[in-house]
């Protein structure tokens, strides 16, 4: 019997981030705008799989999906040690920054999730001539502390199943069960530490603060879709987000934290129109 193959393709690059040599692989698929995908913490790029199968997306966008360094298949750096990562602000910038100018790509589009949703704002304060649009979901200026984050990495808790548990909490009662374990499963892969280490950023280095104030729209245009069910970037939080940049929010039905992975299908119909006002 013939299998179906998907268009997808992965490749293995050497990136230098703030001067270390990280191994980062990466996924592609479809041709034209680059669209760079940012996952969200503790997971991977596998998150993004329905989009790089997404034919009418493809048309017109190259669709980009990176593993963080110490996620999914990309490296740790070398004489790396378990329980010393922690995400930063600056070495989440440099990262994306290396992986687009490694890969020579000018002005595209990044869309990220949760913490891709965040950094997404400092990236629109820093360098918003570098890119065509920016993509924010459940993005939020801030994060209200709602769980002990000490639990994600304990030597007498399994450490996997806690981070899907969390995972499996923020995603939606109406997302369909299989994509809902798949999210989950990504998370319960993920290596010791790194999801308690990424929300180092999330809770606490990442907040924006009044710096949000700084963002200018006419430089860069700005997309915030938030899922009605997202307790961690809750709708409310986004709307305050996009009132104090002068942009309109997208509230989008049936989903949760995990839009693109959670429930694609739904997710889809509201990034095709914003994809197309960008194409």
């Amino acid at each position: 019997m013939k299998i179906e193959k998907e268009p997808i393709s992965g490749q293995y690059g050497k990136f230098k981030i703030d001067g270390i040599d990280f191994r980062i692989y990466w996924e592609e698929a479809g041709q034209g705008i680059p669209l760079v995908c940012l996952h969200t913490a503790g997971s991977d790029g596998r998150q993004y799989r329905a989009l790089l199968n997404d034919k009418k997306i493809l048309k017109k966008f190259r669709v980009i999906v990176f593993d963080m360094p110490w996620h999914g298949k990309s490296s740790p750096p070398e004489n790396a040690k378990v329980g010393n990562y922690k995400l930063s602000t600056d070495f989440y910038i440099s990262q994306i920054m290396s992986f687009i100018n490694g890969l020579e790509l000018v002005k595209p589009v990044v869309m990220g999730c949760s913490i891709g949703g965040r950094i997404i704002l400092h990236l629109a304060i820093n360098f918003p001539d570098k890119f065509r649009a920016l993509i924010g979901l459940q993005s939020a200026g801030h994060l209200d502390p709602y769980y002990d984050i000490s639990w994600l990495h304990r030597q007498d808790v399994h450490g996997g199943e806690v981070c899907g548990g969390i995972a499996y909490g923020l995603m939606a009662p109406t997302s369909p069960e299989s994509d809902k374990f798949e999210t989950m499963w990504h998370y319960m892969q993920g290596g010791p530490g790194i999801f308690k280490g990424d929300l180092f950023f999330y809770k606490f280095d990442g907040n924006i603060g009044n710096e949000i104030k700084k963002i200018d729209n006419s430089k860069c245009p700005i997309y915030l879709l938030t899922g009605e069910y997202d307790y961690s970037a809750t709708p409310e939080e986004t709307k305050s987000l996009a009132d104090t940049i002068g942009i309109e929010m997208i509230k989008m039905k049936n989903v949760g934290h995990f839009p693109m992975s959670e429930n694609p299908k739904e997710f889809l119909k509201y990034l095709h129109p914003v994809l197309n006002k960008i194409s």
